[in-house]
């Protein structure tokens, strides 16, 4: 028997075995680094990337540097840390360096300046779209003299793999430009993805970017890679770097057993990792997976897996002008792609009565688990599958179901 141990927040770590004729994948992202080592391969990064000059020569005395930090970062604190170093080698004083965090949190950044997205004040007209809808931005990335925009490369398996996180937009214009990308994701799904990537561009090339780090995420937190150099060139690379998070199994499982990261978020954390996990499960097969603490999910989600039609809610969520209700129509819309005829297993803080309502399975303990593992032809398990992006092996896809 083959034992895994599933790192997923609970205590104890959920552990089960599993036969090696059944197992077609363990699926883990990569290791990485913490603390100095994290922060010394920022440095290398900033110092000598392979595309353009270093970042110590992308500004000079006197000149106003905002450091824009899009939502979350592996190893938060030793990545600013690296970065605010060599723009002081570079003879910027502190008090001509802004850190501006844009996000949900800023866990590790406790020094930086928050953007509110809320209040009108803090943007400034940029430019306007193809459709001629204004652009407004953070007003400090607008008057600076150098923006160093700093995010994670990621995949979302929801949206085919791209995830929106770690982007200047829309993370730094105003309220309505969210809003008005999740009423776009409601009703085109990925569609709406287009024209994010045709704004996205315009705010990039408005504002003058040319220094960018990205920076992918290792296991548990940790700090796997850094790629800096222009827009363009830092993303291929650690589009590159981030392989690992998007493993090939040689063919579908009957049953996906995952965990999900340390920074999922809420039931949408639940969700992308059905989305992953769908990827490589057969139709009509299980997905079970484990949150060590999770929320339940939203209206829209809730009413849904209730038995109401779900283009309905969501036409309903978008006429509402809610923006929570608009969210939880985009999330219903993508757990219902990723579901489609799987059935989903979870192992959590929720209450038994409100998962069974949901008309999902409930999992009682890690012991529930292993029943699910023992009884399964074949099991594909997935670390941190909120942060994956699986794929078939070509030639292998559903023919060798």
């Amino acid at each position: 028997m083959t034992r895994i141990e599933l790192c997923s927040g609970i205590t104890p770590p959920v552990v089960f075995d599993v036969r090696p004729a059944a197992l077609v994948a363990e699926l883990a992202g990569p290791t990485g680094a913490t603390g100095p080592n994290a922060e010394r391969l920022v440095a290398a990064a900033v110092s000598a990337p392979l595309d353009g000059p270093p970042l110590a020569a992308h500004a000079i005395p006197g000149d106003r540097v905002v450091i824009a930090v899009a939502g979350g970062l592996p190893q938060a604190w030793h990545v600013i840390a690296a970065v605010t170093a060599h723009l002081a080698d570079a003879g910027i004083t502190d008090d001509s360096i802004c850190v501006l965090h844009a996000g949900p949190t800023a866990a590790g950044l406790d020094a930086a300046t928050e953007f509110h997205a809320a209040t009108v004040t803090e943007t400034s007209y940029l430019a306007a779209d193809k459709a001629g809808h204004p652009l407004h931005v953070a007003r400090r990335l607008v008057d600076a003299d150098v923006v160093v925009a700093v995010g994670e490369w990621s995949f979302d398996s929801r949206l085919g793999g791209r995830s929106l996180s770690g982007e200047l937009w829309p993370a730094f214009g105003r309220a309505e430009c969210d809003a008005d990308l999740n009423l776009d994701l409601a009703r085109r799904g990925r569609g709406a993805l287009r024209r994010w990537r045709a704004n996205l561009r315009a705010v990039v090339w408005q504002l003058g970017v040319t220094a960018c780090l990205r920076v992918v995420a290792g296991r548990q937190g940790s700090l796997a890679a850094a790629a800096f150099g222009t827009v363009a060139a830092a993303a291929r690379q650690a589009r590159l770097a981030a392989a690992s998070w998007s493993p090939a199994a040689l063919k579908s499982a009957d049953l996906a057993v995952c965990s999900v990261s340390q920074t999922g978020n809420g039931f949408s954390a639940v969700a992308r990792a059905v989305a992953a996990a769908a990827r490589i499960t057969r139709p009509g097969g299980t997905i079970c997976v484990v949150a060590g603490s999770t929320e339940p999910p939203g209206t829209v989600v809730t009413r849904w897996r209730e038995g109401a039609p779900l283009e309905p809610l969501v036409r309903e969520a978008r006429r509402s002008g809610d923006q929570t209700l608009v969210a939880d129509a985009v999330e219903a819309r993508f757990l219902a792609r990723g579901l489609a005829d799987h059935r989903l297993v979870l192992l959590s803080n929720l209450d038994e009565a409100l998962v069974e309502d949901l008309g999902f399975g409930h999992a009682a303990s890690p012991d529930a688990v292993q029943r699910l593992v023992r009884q399964a032809e074949s099991v594909v398990v997935i670390h941190e599958a909120d942060l994956m992006f699986p794929h078939l092996s070509p030639g292998n896809g559903l023919e060798s179901a």
